[in-house]
């Protein structure tokens, strides 16, 4: 198991080397902050002050040598509007949008993994047929029609829950949190699953897929033909062969739920991370923006290696497979 990890942390790192190489020049060379920072009737000498205090007149090379040297400082830069440390104002805006990606897991898992055994052992139900069907729209709807459609119906029309904003809050370690209050349960629940719903969809459809594959296996029927329940089978040889998939592609599409927040917490007015990378691009706050890419890469590659890791106690081949490797 060490090996295994030991591995992986490698490839993390040539990873993260590379993709902030791409990230840091991709970024730099789209638009031009400067005139967004001084005024309209700012003259030459203003405008070349401001380019060297952000550090603009340097070669672009010598600029990420200097971003590298931050980061393993932990620094990522200041953002030219705030002011302010690029990481320490996305820190702030992260428990909102970690917050909304694992309630939205949480749904993505309560819901999509029951309905997905249901239909795999009921293919030819009524409802079986219905999930799969709920299943095709759930791949299909756009993300922002579903979020409006959601405030419509549930804030507008029936005022059953809040549109917009995250609720009260209460200090739980060492930030705050909504989901330790009615108010914001309630505010966090139209977001969460209108950013749940494709995870949804992908999670019935897994668990279906796999279910069915399951029951016609050798290790089914002779469990059956040693007298073991039913729910013991499912519960015990099922389940567990299922979901090695399953854990898999859910652990990577949590990543999703983070980076692609963007349009929920944008629609439902959300004061998450994504919201604040909107806004920084509009502004070209390039550290902002950098820093965000950056720190997904990072929740990417490290969820990546928890999957792995998970896996590989689900499954020991993985581990024999990568130590023969």
């Amino acid at each position: 198991m060490t090996v295994f990890i030991i591995r992986r942390l490698l490839q993390a790192a040539v990873v993260v080397m590379l993709m902030s190489v791409i990230v840091f020049f991709g970024v730099n060379v789209i638009g031009d902050p400067v005139y967004m920072l001084v005024s309209p009737d700012a003259d030459q000498a203003e405008i070349a002050a401001t380019i060297s205090r952000l550090g603009l007149d340097r070669p672009i090379w010598e600029q990420y040598w200097l971003f590298l040297k931050g980061a393993a400082q932990g620094d990522l830069g200041n953002s030219f509007i705030f002011g302010e440390p690029a990481l320490q104002l996305i820190l702030q805006h992260m428990p909102a949008t970690l917050e909304l990606a694992f309630s939205a897991l949480f749904l993505s898992i309560a819901l999509g993994i029951p309905l997905g055994l249901y239909a795999g052992l009921y293919p030819d139900s009524r409802i079986s047929k219905t999930v799969m069907a709920a299943s095709i729209l759930g791949f299909s709807l756009p993300t922002f029609w579903v979020g409006l459609m959601l405030i419509i119906l549930f804030a507008v029309e029936l005022g059953w829950l809040p549109s917009t904003g995250r609720g009260d809050t209460v200090k739980v370690l060492w930030f705050h949190t909504s989901l330790a209050t009615w108010d914001g349960l309630q505010h966090v629940f139209l977001p969460a699953l209108n950013l749940a719903l494709l995870k949804i969809s992908l999670a019935i459809r897994l668990t279906r897929a796999g279910v069915r594959e399951a029951m016609g296996q050798d290790y089914v029927k002779f469990a059956r033909a040693k007298g073991i329940s039913t729910r013991r089978i499912i519960s015990v040889h099922v389940m567990k062969n299922i979901m090695i998939p399953v854990v898999t592609v859910m652990g990577l599409e949590f990543g999703s739920l983070i980076g692609f927040s963007v349009v929920t917490e944008s629609i439902f007015a959300w004061p998450g991370m994504g919201k604040l990378l909107i806004d920084a691009i509009l502004q070209l706050d390039r550290p902002i923006v950098v820093a965000y890419l950056m720190i997904m890469v990072l929740f990417f590659v490290i969820i990546n290696l928890l999957v792995d890791i998970i896996y590989s106690l689900l499954d020991p081949r993985v581990r024999l497979q990568d130590q023969g490797a």
